[in-house]
């Protein structure tokens, strides 16, 4: 019996072996690429296998008929062949597509920086790097000037990049254009920019082949995104011999929608007096600034943002007339200034997104210019090029403006966008009482698609149509960008792109017949990331054409190029606790515009600029020491005298090369129930020779170099917060 029991086992052994078909092949990429792991089957059974370390697999089963292999590993789009099971199966080959999505894919990064919360950013600017980085005293263009492609000019407000003039690079704000970003100019002197790093959790400095989404800057944009809900509720007050401020923020117990208002007074009397100037400030520079936002979330995770701010401030500075050292300039100032921007980001199902953003601006200046005696008296002198400098200008520009944007999630994570915008422009000057004014209905379509053909190649397309009534014009502007996965956080990119701006206003007072300046730009990189590190290098080419000549008559005939390799390296990991970025920019680059005779390399460019900050938190103090060293070489400067119907160059050198350490100390502490911040820092701690360039009497025989106001400027003040430590953010930042 025991015998009879052992053979029917073996028996119905063998048919249960006999009765399974092996089923064998390979796996492999769409690339080709050997596949391991990858995971084999009978769709609806449990029958099959895993591919070994070559690619191979081969499993049994019992399964019979037309059935469904199927293969699938992670990050690849499963795949299937139908075959026929009647006999062992040998040689089948499956391809793996890979599943392209946002953590894997490549970012097309030429001519960009990012900083933000996204996922995919290569983080390079934080609101709080822009508060800790030396000698910049937490403002946004001071910080950026010191990535590759910003030049460090003085003596004027603005972002020159890549051999483009200060008013080439825009500024918007949740996607529509600010008007005006600075306060306003003042001869000689750079002024500072009027938004707050922490408004902002996401900032793209873009040095060239922008998104078509954006228009109307030549060379460059800064794109900034205004923060979303507050994480809690939070008091604020800051306080130092230069200026006084409080603030609110509320936000609701569902952390739904917020509201906030902000206040702030600055004046400079007490600082000049204990930091003498080189030049006579007879109305000392006082600031009044408010704000307020508020915040609501939609119920299909949407949400509408609204902010407005309000400034206003004066100034008064006399100088020596250069054309009679007896005789002194009184420059005059008065500005106020209001901004307002509401955008709405909404989701409309099935893939579909929506951006609408509405923001309109005004700001208004009444500016003088008195040839004054040695008692402050004005005077006329008879010689018509000193009291033709005797003027009341009064200016007035309006921006209003209406943006949308939408987005259609294609195969993947493709993305189609297009949308539209609507700009009125109003800018109306009274200079000594003869008026002037410059209305322009500008509006632009656009299109764009992300197209993600795997995860190592992705492609950005996009075409921007464009017309002013002012000046009666059209314009198409293609843009394309490629990049190209090369390893691990490393990537290639390549850019292309035509951009368009119309001449500023103060060539369209004289004359609106006139064209779009136009820019071509060619741009390609390498960049490497990880958590930690980022390096990058940068080559470009850009061609100028239509770029304004005033000489001999008011035209589009201006020409010109800049070409130029740059280099970024930030570093968190190789010294612990210290916090690195190392930049270097070449540029060379000539233009002929304006009046000059030829092409010449225009007064605002440094063929070398780099820059070296450094910031180190040390948690046993409490405290984060910051510096931040900039060199550039020389600039060239010219003194163009006009000589029958032509410019001649009757003085021309270059600057001495530019020095500048900044240095700040931020300490943290707890004062009662407050956080607090205490902040010091110092520019040109070395007290570097610093100079700008150079001014010229009207008959040439007397030269002035254009300096700083002042060798050095000092600040200190407390900042506290209830309800939010931000001390937490300055030591997570830093480690």
């Amino acid at each position: 019996m025991k015998k009879l029991t052992i053979l029917l086992i073996i028996i119905l052994t063998a048919g249960w072996v006999n009765a399974q078909t092996r089923i064998s092949g390979s796996v492999k990429d769409n690339r080709g690429h050997i596949m391991a792991g990858a995971s084999i089957a009978v769709k609806g059974s449990y029958d099959g296998g895993v591919s070994d370390s070559a690619g191979y697999f081969t499993f049994k089963t019992f399964e019979k008929g037309e059935q469904i292999i199927i293969v699938a590993n992670v990050g690849y789009k499963p795949a299937e062949q139908i075959v026929m099971i009647d006999k062992d199966i040998a040689g089948l080959v499956f391809g793996l597509k890979e599943e392209i999505n946002e953590l894997k894919a490549v970012t097309v990064t030429a001519g960009s920086f990012e900083a933000g919360d996204k996922k995919r950013a290569a983080t390079v600017l934080s609101s709080l790097d822009v508060v800790t980085t030396g000698g910049a005293n937490a403002d946004i263009s001071t910080v950026v000037k010191t990535l590759p492609g910003a030049q460090q000019v003085g003596e004027q407000e603005g972002l020159f990049v890549r051999g483009g003039a200060g008013y080439e690079t825009k500024q918007f704000i949740d996607g529509t254009l600010v008007n005006n970003p600075y306060f306003s100019s003042v001869p000689d002197l750079a002024q500072r920019g009027r938004f707050s790093p922490f408004l902002f959790k996401g900032t793209v400095f873009s040095t060239g082949g922008y998104s078509a989404l954006y228009g109307q800057a030549l060379s460059s944009a800064l794109i900034l995104e205004s923060v979303d809900i507050p994480v809690r509720s939070e008091a604020s007050a800051s306080l130092s011999p230069i200026f006084l401020g409080a603030g609110l923020q509320k936000v609701n117990k569902e952390k739904k929608s917020s509201w906030g208002i902000n206040y702030g007074y600055t004046n400079l009397a007490v600082y000049f007096s204990l930091v003498p100037q080189l030049v006579d400030y007879f109305t000392v520079p006082a600031y009044h600034a408010a704000d307020a936002n508020f915040r609501v979330k939609t119920k299909k995770g949407g949400i509408l943002k609204y902010y407005t701010t309000f400034s206003a401030n004066q100034l008064g500075i006399r100088r020596p007339n250069i054309d009679d050292p007896t005789l002194k300039n009184a420059f005059g100032l008065k500005n106020t200034n209001w901004y307002q921007n509401l955008s709405w980001r909404e989701n409309l199902g099935q893939g579909w997104k929506m951006n609408l953003g509405l923001s309109f601006s005004t700001d208004h200046n009444d500016i003088t210019n008195q040839i004054q005696n040695q008692q402050n008296f004005p005077v006329y002198t008879g010689p018509s090029w000193i009291d033709s400098t005797n003027f009341n200008l009064i200016t007035r520009g309006d921006l209003s403006q209406v943006k949308a944007v939408f987005d259609k999630r294609l195969s993947g994570i493709s993305v189609l966008r297009f949308g539209g915008e609507y700009q009125y422009s109003y800018n109306k000057t009274i200079y000594n009482q003869y008026a002037a004014v410059l209305p322009d209905h500008f509006k632009a379509v656009f299109s764009e698609a992300d197209l993600y053909i795997t995860n190592a190649l992705a492609a950005k397309l996009g075409v921007r149509f464009e017309h002013s009534s002012l000046i009666n014009k059209t314009n198409l502007a293609p843009r394309l960008s490629l990049a190209y996965k090369t390893g691990k956080g490393a990537q290639m990119s390549i850019a292309f792109g035509i951009f368009y701006q119309k001449p500023e206003n103060n060539y369209l007072f004289t004359t609106t017949n006139f064209g779009y300046a136009k820019a071509t730009h060619y741009i390609i990189n390498y960049i490497k990331n990880t958590s930690l590190q980022t390096f990058r290098v940068e080559a470009f080419y850009k061609k100028y054409s239509g770029l304004v000549k005033t000489f001999p008559a008011y035209t589009n005939d201006g020409t010109g190029y800049a070409k130029g390799v740059e280099l970024y390296w930030r570093d968190k990991k190789t010294i612990q606790g210290l916090d690195y970025w190392v930049s270097y920019s070449y540029l060379d680059t000539k233009r002929d515009y304006l009046n000059y005779p030829n092409q010449l390399t225009p007064n605002f460019a440094a063929k070398h600029t780099s820059s070296l900050v450094v910031k180190r938190f040390v948690p046993s103090w409490n405290t984060g020491f910051n510096f931040t060293y900039s060199y550039a070489t020389g600039r060239p400067y010219y003194n163009l005298v006009k000589n029958g119907s032509k410019y001649d160059i009757a003085d021309r050198g270059t600057t001495i090369d530019y020095h500048s350490l900044g240095f700040s100390m931020n300490y943290l502490l707890s004062l009662g129930k407050a956080y607090a911040v205490v902040v010091a820092s110092v520019t040109n701690m070395f007290n570097s020779n610093q100079v700008f360039g150079y001014n010229y009497s009207y008959d040439g025989l007397r030269k002035e170099a254009i300096t700083p106001a002042a060798p050095r400027f000092y600040f200190i003040g407390v900042f506290l917060s209830w309800g939010v430590d931000r001390r937490q953010d300055a030591i997570n930042n830093n480690l």
